[in-house]
């Protein structure tokens, strides 16, 4: 894994391709243009991302027929001339003591309804409806949910890169000592693993031990994990601008039959949401398909979030595989397929893969062993 070729990166064409392709979809869904803050969308769009928070306004205009507008503080604008998209798009600067609400209320249709970036700060859409009190807005997950959902075949790549590198962290994790050690040292040694494997941005390291793994989102501690302890190992970030996210449940020592039946009706549950992975299917058969086994066994009252979440330029972003999200499965969506069992006080078990919808199915991302692995 370490020896792969790290893809080729993104040019100026790729994110004219992205801009044209977002202005026309604001267009299709009755928006007169999209208002980009400073966050992933603005990454995934332009390749720009601010090296600092301000509050100074940066905003990229679209609207289709129109030229790309960003609108940046003059003391900023160097540092978005040197953005890969930058050649793609036109850099519009105002100086302090200036008001940036009116140089780009001139860039919009005054009665317009704007799709607006979830990472907007709202003192900035505050400042432009006061510029413009005829404009409307709506936020980018309820306009456009699938602005960034389907993956082109660079990004596929580079997911894919995510992903075995996360896989290379397991495959390392497995053989480190677990008794006697606390879950924050233990989630340091994922920290470090993960960027030893070419991740520049580690976004969470779950470690949950024993009554801990009941939490789906448990905060690391300093409990000393024992044997006898199952333990649920939920980990991944960025690398190279993209996403991995994995849990693997490790037992310390020999499981009994109850964790070792538990852990298998996940893993079968794990199988089945994949299994239901292929164009055209609803989001929300991913998570009956593996809700239906752990219901079936009996656990159904302990499966307590969602099957799966999508991943991109974020850890977690549209699509959703949760009842009720109607949206079909289109070829390039990639999301996360992770059925758990939480028993409080007890233990839990969560398996997770990302997996990428194909032209007549599903590719997992993540290839490490679902069965019980022991530790020490």
């Amino acid at each position: 894994m370490t020896g792969s070729s790290t893809p080729a990166p993104f040019t100026a064409d790729d994110y004219r391709s992205r801009m044209e392709r977002a202005a026309r979809a604001a267009a299709e869904a009755g928006l007169a243009g999209l208002l980009v803050a400073p966050g992933p969308d603005l990454v995934w769009l332009t390749g720009y991302a601010p090296t600092a928070t301000t509050e100074r306004l940066t905003l990229l205009v679209l609207a289709a027929g129109r030229d790309p507008v960003l609108v940046v503080p003059t003391l900023e604008a160097p540092d978005a001339e040197k953005a890969v998209g930058a050649p793609a798009l036109t850099l519009r600067d105002w100086t302090d003591g200036k008001d940036p609400y009116a140089a780009t209320a001139a860039l919009l249709d005054a009665s317009g309804r704007f799709g607006v970036s979830d990472n907007a700060w709202a003192m900035h859409l505050l400042g432009l409806q006061k510029a413009l009190p005829g404009t409307s807005y709506a936020s980018l997950t309820e306009a456009l949910p699938m602005l960034r959902a389907v993956k082109d075949e660079a990004e596929l790549r580079l997911l894919a890169a995510a992903g075995a590198a996360a896989d290379a962290t397991f495959e390392e994790i497995r053989n480190v000592p677990f008794a006697g050690r606390r879950e924050s040292e233990i989630a340091a040694d994922l920290a470090a693993l993960l960027r030893r494997f070419g991740h520049d941005q580690v976004d969470f390291t779950i470690v949950a031990s024993g009554p801990n793994g009941a939490n789906p989102h448990h905060e690391v501690g300093d409990r000393v994990v024992e044997r006898g302890d199952m333990v649920v190992l939920d980990f991944g970030g960025l690398k190279d601008g993209y996403g991995s996210d994995t849990s693997r449940t490790v037992h310390v020592g020999e499981p009994t039959d109850e964790e070792r039946r538990v852990h298998d009706i996940v893993r079968e549950a794990q199988e089945a949401g994949f299994r239901a992975v292929r164009p055209g299917v609803a989001c929300q058969e991913v998570d009956r398909a593996a809700r239906a086994v752990i219901t079936d066994a009996g656990y159904g009252e302990y499966f307590i979030h969602r099957t799966g979440h999508g991943i991109g330029v974020t850890t977690h972003e549209p699509p959703y595989m949760i009842e009720g999200e109607e949206q079909a499965l289109v070829p390039g969506m990639c999301f996360s397929v992770e059925p758990g069992i939480y028993l409080p006080g007890r233990f839990g078990v969560r398996i997770e893969d990302i997996v990428t919808v194909t032209e007549d199915g599903g590719r997992r991302l993540n290839n490490t062993p679902r069965e019980m692995v022991t530790v020490g």
